[in-house]
């Protein structure tokens, strides 16, 4: 089976943290560079055939929006809980809009239910 690929786009170019956590899991994070990046997410999970999108701003929607519309990736968008980002890769979403959460706990959990559900 191969390995999950997430990409992380936040909108003040961070999200290390998220993606220790996802590479801790077993996964492979991809994280976009630079101020906006979450804009850039839908664009970059194309490019690398990724099976999951985190999207992290103030609203924790704009990426996770601009992914569903341009690509027709499923979304879930406005989430403030890692319990709610597990509850939308169960429902088979595979963008994931969060206001600012920037923590590795995140990138490892979501990978572990994405590996879970995928079986």
């Amino acid at each position: 089976m191969s390995e999950v690929v997430i990409v992380i786009g936040d909108r003040l170019g961070k999200g290390q943290n998220v993606a220790k956590g996802i590479e801790a899991a077993g996964g492979k994070a991809i994280v976009i560079d630079g101020f906006g990046a979450d804009m850039k997410l839908g664009d970059v999970m194309k490019a690398e055939n990724a099976d999951l999108g985190i999207s992290f701003c103030g609203s924790g929607g704009a990426g996770a929006i601009t992914a569903q519309s341009k690509y027709g990736y499923p979304a879930h968008y406005g989430m403030r809980s890692i319990e709610e980002g597990i509850t939308a890769i169960q429902e088979g979403k595979k963008v994931l809009g969060f206001g600012f959460m920037d923590v590795e706990e995140l990138g490892k959990r979501i990978t572990e239910a994405f590996l879970k559900v995928r079986g």
